[in-house]
């Protein structure tokens, strides 16, 4: 089962759970990494020692937005 997701990352964000997000490209939910395992063994009732591998392949990177200051220029009022 191959399942793609975006990874965030923000050392910078105010509330430590924001800071590594990982996130479904379509719907924007976060996985559901039991439910995942649980369609591999058919949903069956049960008890499983289950090995889960993971392999992370960078397929695209996004740069980074980086919030600007901008001069305003503001007349003074009389």
């Amino acid at each position: 089962m191959i399942k793609h997701y975006i990874l965030s990352i923000d050392p910078k964000a105010e509330y430590q759970w924001e800071q590594v997000v990982l996130r479904d490209p379509i719907t924007a939910q976060r996985p559901d990494f039991a439910s995942l395992i649980a369609q591999a063994v058919a949903d069956k009732a049960g008890s499983y020692l289950v090995s889960v591998n993971i392999e992370v392949q960078v397929l695209e990177e996004a740069p980074s937005i980086q919030p600007q200051l901008l001069p305003l220029d503001i007349p003074a009022v009389a």
